[in-house]
C-alpha cells in the first residue's frame, strides 16, 4: 500500500525514474506474495533480492534531497530531463501555498510562469526523505520475513523422507500387511 501511495504523488510530480522503480517494486512485491502463499522459494528470493536494490534506491532518494555528494533536488536527474517537473510536495506540501506569477510580464497563453510557496509547515525534500525512510523500513521487515519464510520452506523440503513421509519419527508405524503374514515362508 505504502508503494502505491509514493507511485500516486510520484505521478503527480511526473517522476519518471521513480514511477518506473515503483513499478517494478510492485510486480515484485505481489511476485513475492504469490511465492509465499505458494511455497515457491525462488520467488521470495528474487524478493530479497530486489529488497536489497530497493533499498539502495531508497537510499540515494534520501541523498538526492538531501544533497549528499554533488547531488542536486534541483536537476532534473529524476524526470529523464523529459519535462521541467520536481517533486508534487514542493507545491502541494502540508500547509503550503502556492501564488502563480507570470515570467517577464508577458500574459499570453503560451508563456511559463513560476508558482511562489510560502507557508509550508515542512519542506518538500524532507517529506521526500520521510517517504524513502518509511520504505526502508518496511524493506528491512519485508527482508527478514521473506528469510525466515525462506528457511521455513526449505527446512520442511529437506526434512522429507522417502520411506516414512515427512515425519522422521511417527508416533505410530503402520504395516501394509498384517504382522502374522510377515512371518510366514511361502509356499511353491
Amino acid at each position: 500500500m505504502v508503494a502505491l501511495e509514493r507511485q500516486v504523488f510520484d505521478f503527480l510530480g511526473y517522476q519518471w525514474a521513480p514511477i518506473l522503480a515503483n513499478f517494478f517494486h510492485i510486480l515484485v512485491v505481489i511476485l513475492g506474495l504469490f511465492g509465499t502463499i505458494q511455497y515457491r522459494p525462488r520467488y521470495i528470493v528474487v524478493y530479497t533480492v530486489w529488497t536489497a536494490v530497493w533499498v539502495a534506491w531508497n537510499v540515494f532518494l534520501i541523498c538526492f534531497y538531501l544533497e549528499v555528494g554533488g547531488l542536486s533536488k534541483d536537476s532534473d536527474l529524476l524526470t529523464f530531463n523529459i519535462s521541467a517537473h520536481h517533486s508534487w510536495w514542493s507545491e502541494h506540501g502540508p500547509g503550503c501555498f502556492g501564488r502563480e506569477i507570470p515570467a517577464s510580464g508577458e500574459h499570453n497563453a503560451d508563456a511559463q510562469s513560476y508558482i511562489s510557496v510560502t507557508g509550508c509547515m515542512m519542506e518538500y525534500q524532507y517529506i521526500e526523505v520521510l517517504h524513502g525512510g518509511f520504505q526502508i523500513l518496511i524493506s528491512l521487515m519485508g527482508f527478514i520475513y521473506a528469510c525466515y519464510v525462506i528457511s521455513v520452506i526449505t527446512e520442511e523440503e529437506d526434512s522429507f523422507d522417502f520411506i516414512g513421509g515427512f515425519d522422521p519419527f511417527p508416533l505410530y508405524h503402520v504395516n501394509e500387511k498384517p504382522s502374522h503374514l510377515l512371518l510366514k515362508p511361502m509356499h511353491q
